[in-house]
């Protein structure tokens, strides 16, 4: 079946046909230098060796056996719904507050579904893009990786909750933005500073609250792949910075400036109430007035800001935007310790879920032992 039958909605105006097409710019980088033990980034090539031993196969890690109750995929809380507490709320019967589980499931995993798309391509262009090689063979396993990621969640939302949202408008004009920028190093302020850092937050938060099995465990593996990227994001800018003029800092700034203030104020999933016939007006001042959004909005900058500071991007412009938006503090968050707190958890889920299979094979033979002594 086609995806096209999933979608809640039709993806694209008719107009536009069934892909969408940014013009690329800028230019592909070739370098004649080889020798990477002379001229790669020590630290860099350590991250690229990561990259090649830590990759990993959706189809047989992650266990698609386990069963999703499409209508309580996530053990979402009745509190975490926009409409609860609103006029609405007790109109709906219990079937319609399983469907709109579903639905914010559906809306969710969709736009990580679309953004992982988007990583995948802007990683294909920082391997076009880049100049130093050592960079082109990270950002070739991370295209690998991003890949992966669509696959599973792809086949998540196919398989487990037979529905899909369309690209949300403000996700699809950042990634626009970054996409068409011709300069080399915004692909990586764009994609691995901004839109990975406030998928990595979203990832977590579902992450670390539901107690359902087989989505904790595709966002577990998930972000152990995308510590290593915020980590090539950081190597990479971070240099690069140093060298820029003040102005040229300005301009990157306001470019996370606005992408900040858009994702913000726009990743509200109001489409998904718009569904359930409420109107968009009424729909955006319940999702403004849902305490559970404003815990993960400042939750969503969590990744963000502590990066944007590392790599030095911290004008009085951006600061103030910070403070304007309550997340300033978040600049002194310890960014390296969360990013292997992210590897543990996914190592630990690994050696618990090994644990149990082997334990259950051994009571398997065990029982198969016993039963052939009884039948001696």
């Amino acid at each position: 079946m086609s995806t096209h039958d999933f979608y809640v909605q039709t993806p694209n105006e008719p107009s536009k046909g069934p892909l969408w097409q940014v013009p690329a710019s800028g230019a592909a980088r070739f370098t004649w230098e080889y020798d990477l033990s002379a001229a790669g980034n020590p630290r860099l090539l350590a991250l690229y060796q990561k990259g090649k031993d830590k990759q990993w196969d959706g189809a047989t890690r992650i266990d698609w056996d386990l069963e999703v109750d499409p209508y309580d995929p996530l053990g979402t809380p009745d509190e975490a719904l926009a409409l609860y507490g609103t006029r609405h709320w007790a109109k709906l019967t219990e079937k319609d507050k399983g469907e709109l589980r579903q639905h914010y499931t559906a809306w969710n995993f969709s736009q990580f579904l679309h953004g992982e798309q988007g990583a995948m391509i802007c990683a294909a262009r920082i391997v076009e893009s880049v100049p130093d090689l050592d960079a082109k063979f990270y950002s070739a396993t991370q295209t690998m990786d991003e890949a992966r990621h669509a696959e599973i969640y792809g086949r998540f939302l196919h398989e487990k909750i037979g529905m899909l949202y369309p690209i949300n408008d403000n996700l699809q004009g950042l990634l626009d933005d970054t996409l068409r920028d011709s300069r080399w190093d915004m692909p990586y302020l764009g994609m691995q500073v901004l839109i990975e850092g406030l998928a990595l937050a979203a990832f977590g938060m579902i992450r670390d609250t539901t107690d359902k099995p087989l989505p904790k465990q595709i966002l577990a593996y998930v972000m152990q792949d995308e510590a290593r990227h915020v980590a090539f994001g950081r190597m990479a800018l971070r240099a690069y910075y140093q060298q820029l003029s003040d102005a040229e800092l300005r301009e990157r700034e306001e470019f996370v400036i606005e992408g900040c203030y858009l994702m913000r104020d726009r990743l509200r999933g109001v489409e998904v109430l718009e569904n359930f016939a409420i109107p968009k007006r009424e729909a955006e001042e319940f999702s403004e007035q849902s305490e559970f959004l404003h815990l993960f909005r400042k939750l969503l900058f969590s990744r963000i800001v502590p990066c944007v500071k590392d790599i030095g991007l911290w004008g009085p412009r951006l600061q103030k935007a910070y403070l304007d938006m309550g997340v300033f503090d978040l600049g002194d968050s310890n960014l390296d310790l969360l990013m292997t707190q992210d590897e543990e958890i996914a190592e630990a889920l690994d050696r618990e879920r090994f644990a149990a299979e082997e334990a259950a094979r051994v009571a398997e033979v065990t029982a198969a032992i016993a039963a052939g002594e009884t039948d001696g």
